[in-house]
């Protein structure tokens, strides 16, 4: 058994979020210089020069990749041996809150979505999915998720004689009717499968995928591969300004599902594809026990 204090987590999960807005992953950064080698628009190679130098500017001044530092999501897997001292999911959102105050990141979080609509000021409550996993350590995957992107996502209830192609016009069409609303290049998360609640879940997470990395089944690789294929040649562009590089990657994960349904949901995220993972492994203890 192992012994991880609350205030751990509190530290952990405020180290992951500034590290999340302030430095871009070096997958990231490599596909944006490769893109502006091969972009054929004068315009897209200039707005590539300026996202790369923004992530420059970002990570030595230690300010935000972009002003939406977005809502505060996490993805953990819980050890089953592990032993949490202290309220965990208050630790979470402690760290969170310190993140934003101490990070000076901007606060987006509002109370009621309808009617009062007051910013919350801590960014929180944070929005936390929670597997529980064997072992005796906490992995944590943060992912600041600004809105002008995730407003672009969407899921389909597909037929499943809809098949692959299907799937890949949905992809496409999805990014086509954002444009440039979710400051593309994108990267694209996709599940298939499951039920609509948790495809929309794990395309999230599928979107943190390194990029370069495809699905192992050489199925589902066709299909990224074609989906990107298509979609950088919708003249979209860097910045919605017209380009060959509308987006960067196609993530494509999936799970069983049901006979009469093949859910499918696109989740779509800016360029600025912030994510951190880090591991707690707190405290040995020669037993546990609950009197």
């Amino acid at each position: 058994m192992r012994e991880i204090n609350s205030e751990q987590i509190k530290e952990k999960v405020k180290e992951l979020f500034l590290k999340a807005n302030y430095y871009i992953g070096e997958d990231v950064l490599n596909s944006i210089r490769k893109a502006l080698n091969v972009e054929k628009s004068e315009t897209g190679r200039y707005v590539l020069r300026m996202i790369l130098k923004n992530y420059e500017l970002s990570a030595n001044e230690k300010l935000a990749i972009c002003q939406d530092t977005g809502l505060a999501v996490l993805f953990i897997k819980l050890g089953q041996e592990v032993h949490i001292k202290g309220n965990w999911k208050e630790a979470i959102n402690e760290g969170v809150k310190e993140a934003y105050i101490d990070g000076y990141l901007r606060k987006s979080a509002v109370t009621d979505p309808v009617f009062d609509r007051k910013n919350t000021k801590t960014n929180c409550p944070a929005i936390i999915y929670t597997d529980i996993v064997p072992g005796d350590r906490i992995e944590l995957l943060v992912n600041p998720k600004g809105f002008g992107s995730e407003n672009m996502s969407a899921l389909a209830m597909m037929k499943p004689a809809d098949g692959a192609e299907g799937i890949v016009d949905f992809i496409v069409e999805t990014v086509r009717k954002a444009g440039p609303n979710p400051c593309p290049p994108t990267i694209i998360g996709v599940c298939v499968g499951g039920t609509a609640d948790q495809a929309c879940v794990l395309a999230k997470k599928a979107a943190m995928r390194k990029i370069g990395e495809h699905n192992p089944d050489p199925r589902y690789a066709k299909m990224e591969k074609d989906a990107l294929e298509r979609i950088n040649k919708l003249g979209i562009g860097p910045a919605g300004l017209g380009g060959s590089t509308t987006s960067l990657w196609v993530s494509i994960d999936y799970v069983p599902t049901h006979i009469a349904g093949m859910p499918v949901a696109v989740n779509i995220c800016c360029h600025a594809d912030r994510h951190a993972h880090g591991v707690l492994y707190g405290n040995k203890k020669d037993k546990y026990s609950i009197n």
